[in-house]
């Protein structure tokens, strides 16, 4: 009887902590990222810096090109000259392509950490406006109720954060 009495009781203050949920947030973060102002401005910057060195490349596989064409035509004594250029400008695209491919990634990192960022602090901004016990992703939640959504106020609030 005394157990029966005690899980009543415990059932008692695990309902009680229910009925005192605030409630919750869904957001689609899908839909955040691909509307984040940020995000869309630092790919672009990074498209513009490394465009000068993406266009190199081009050119030098165009010269690389070259190079075999006349290669197949050329004298033996111009072989080697034809080689030791075809050489160079391979050295030269792998050269621009490693320093491409780590530019990207460490602006992809920093990007990610600072969008991270400012999406927990827009969610915590949203949670306390909105006097809620969290904000859920929308693809962690099976079901929820629409008027739940707080997918445009989030987008508002990262896109307004610099």
């Amino acid at each position: 009887m005394k157990k029966l009495a005690v899980a009543l009781v415990m059932a008692g203050v695990g309902l009680a902590n229910v009925a005192h949920a605030a409630g919750y947030g869904i957001v689609d973060m899908q839909r955040v990222v691909e509307s984040s102002t940020y995000l869309k401005e630092q790919n672009a910057s990074l498209q513009q810096a490394v465009k000068p060195s993406a266009n190199r490349v081009e050119q030098l596989n165009k010269d690389i090109q070259d190079l075999q064409t006349k290669a197949a035509t050329a004298k033996p004594a111009e072989v080697q000259q034809l080689k030791a250029q075809y050489d160079a400008k391979v050295k030269e695209i792998n050269s621009l392509e490693q320093n491409i491919q780590q530019r990207v990634q460490s602006t992809s990192q920093a990007t990610g950490q600072t969008f991270t960022t400012r999406v927990q602090q827009a969610a915590e901004q949203l949670r306390k406006e909105n006097n809620l016990d969290l904000v859920l992703n929308k693809n962690s939640a099976l079901a929820y109720d629409a008027k739940s959504d707080l997918t445009d106020k989030m987008i508002q609030k990262v896109n307004a954060m610099k």
